[in-house]
């Protein structure tokens, strides 16, 4: 690569920041190279191990997992004051500050935003994430995810994405960026070549996105095209494979031979470098998905994915080993010393163009504190909620909900971690619901499992005379390494299906997954939230009582196709 390309979109680079590029990268060893081709994730502030990687290995980053502001700043201190050039400090950024530290705003899922059809709290959303996670010392969101929301069945995409619209996920992607980078911050785009058609999860499979390459270009291709235009600085790469567009490219690939993008040379240079002209910075997912590691022995598949294309590369099954496996790549030619090179130049023009190697890279605690929370950032968190919050299905007449309609309520919750080691009725998102009712004037009953044989559970008759109004409160969350996100209902035969909904007005209401209608397709009213933040449940509440309108309209459909859903 011709180092005056870091003069291009969309490093932008000065002449003093190319001086900067050209001087740190004459001074650099073979092996400072290799070390900044490693991006590493962080759960804690570990000193020994943060000193080892920063200054032994001299790796190119770091991603935070979420912590307490306190030592989210101790570890991007150790890093930046041990390391010999300046590192970049990535998160989770996708819903608000919390994917970075417990002590940030969690604004709400890229589809809470998409729901509420409001392109300005989706550039919000990118500004907040960049003051907030700039305040503890990030300089890189992986984030926006672009992914479209095609299959239902998809275990991961779901709530992250902006919806199965791909004019509604550029748009809102685009405005994320802006947001998110006018702040000094880099945005990762993910995950090319794009996820949410195949119903697998690339953490367990090489996963397939099978469009043909003109849907493709007409969907996920217009998205990344736009993003790109923007100015997106990098482009996370998935371990999905594109067949169609991979053997358009290399007409004598065979099925055999056909890689995860990741892996892919046809797709990282023939399709995002050279069709839609993407000059960033491309940096692998993680390297330690199976997604990746099915494709390849990986001595081999470290250093490939490099030459092949990619610039960084995320996380490592064993570091030591890792870092040798690139090592012996370039020394047995797997790795190139041109495409080592041009890799780094990329790297340290990302880092030029953020500024890093200007500023005082070191976060200040008090400083954070002032950034963490604001009114403002708060305030946009409860527009979200506000205006996203989706009444699917409304039966006739059951609405509003007040105490004087329904005074004795049923509650059935249905909590991810409810057949979890250490789960109980105190913990999960019940427990701060039914206060909540119960402070309106409900009386709340918790559905517990009795008689659960045939012919002794409770009585038709019994359950009428008890119960004014069933609320099913539904929160399974979309997580790596799961194959569905379906209801699991009670044995014996689903003892807490919605058996009633003829004889008691029910309401079910789904917290995360918009598509639990699959599995109570004849419910009546049916609400999604499609996450929650400090103030969904309580506006929750006032939009079933009526105080409140319901807002959001869905940017999936929430009948999963299917007929008797809309019954």
């Amino acid at each position: 690569m011709e180092i005056q390309r870091l003069r291009e979109k969309p490093f932008n680079l000065n002449d003093q920041d190319i001086d900067w590029v050209k001087t740190t990268f004459r001074q650099m060893t073979v092996s400072e190279k290799i070390g900044q081709l490693f991006f590493m994730v962080g759960y804690k502030q570990d000193e020994p191990f943060l000193k080892s990687i920063a200054q032994d290995i001299g790796i190119g980053g770091l991603m935070c997992r979420s912590m307490a502001k306190e030592e989210v700043v101790a570890a991007v201190t150790t890093l930046q004051e041990t390391a010999r050039i300046p590192l970049l400090i990535a998160a989770n950024l996708e819903a608000g500050g919390q994917g970075i530290t417990s002590d940030g705003t969690k604004i709400g899922s890229n589809m809470a935003i998409a729901a509420t059809g409001n392109p300005e709290l989706a550039y919000e959303l990118g500004r907040i994430c960049a003051v907030e996670g700039g305040g503890v010392g990030a300089n890189y969101a992986f984030a926006p995810v672009v992914d479209i929301d095609y299959n239902f069945r998809n275990p991961i995409t779901n709530t992250r994405t902006f919806g199965s619209d791909p004019q509604q996920v550029a748009e809102l992607g685009a405005a994320y960026v802006r947001g998110c980078q006018e702040q000094g911050m880099a945005v990762s785009i993910k995950h090319f070549p794009g996820d949410g058609i195949d119903e697998r999860d690339q953490h367990l499979v090489t996963s397939v996105n099978d469009l043909s390459p003109e849907a493709w270009d007409q969907s996920y291709g217009a998205v990344y095209r736009q993003l790109i235009e923007e100015g997106a600085k990098t482009v996370m790469v998935g371990h999905i494979a594109l067949p169609a567009y991979s053997k358009l490219l290399n007409p004598a690939l065979k099925d055999e031979e056909i890689l995860p993008a990741s892996l892919a040379r046809e797709l990282l240079g023939g399709l995002l470098r050279e069709r839609l002209g993407f000059n960033g910075l491309i940096i692998t997912d993680a390297t330690t998905m199976a997604g990746m590691n099915l494709a390849m022995p990986r001595n081999e598949l470290v250093p490939l994915a490099i030459e092949n294309g990619c610039d960084m590369f995320l996380f490592t099954k064993n570091l030591d080993e890792d870092v040798r496996f690139m090592r012996e790549g370039l020394e047995a030619g797997l790795l190139t010393e041109d495409r080592l090179n041009e890799a780094v130049l990329r790297i340290l023009g990302l880092k030029a163009s953020l500024r890093l190697h200007e500023r005082d890279n070191v976060p200040v605690l008090a400083r954070a504190e002032a950034l963490l929370r604001q009114d403002s950032h708060l305030e946009t968190a409860r527009a979200v909620a506000d205006q996203s919050i989706t009444l699917v299905k409304e039966e006739a007449g059951v609405l509003p909900v007040t105490p004087a309609r329904y005074p004795r309520v049923l509650l059935y919750d249905i909590e991810s971690e409810a057949n979890a080691l250490g789960y109980n009725k105190t913990s999960g998102l019940a427990a701060s619901f039914i206060p909540l009712l119960e402070q309106e004037g409900f009386q709340v009953t918790r559905f517990e499992p009795a008689g659960v044989y045939e012919g002794l559970q409770s009585s038709f008759t019994e359950m009428k005379n008890s119960y004014d109004l069933i609320l099913y409160l539904c929160n399974l969350a979309t997580k790596s390494n799961q194959t569905a996100v379906r209801i699991e209902w009670l044995n014996p035969m689903g003892v807490n299906v919605p058996n009633y909904i003829h004889s008691i007005p029910t309401l079910f209401i789904s917290t995360e997954n918009p598509y639990h209608l699959l599995d109570v397709p004849r419910v009546r009213t049916y609400i999604n939230t499609y996450g929650v933040n400090d103030y969904t449940l309580p506006l929750l509440i006032e939009k079933l009582k009526g105080a409140s309108p319901f807002k959001g309209s869905s940017p999936v459909d929430p009948f999963c196709g299917k007929w008797d859903t809309r019954l």
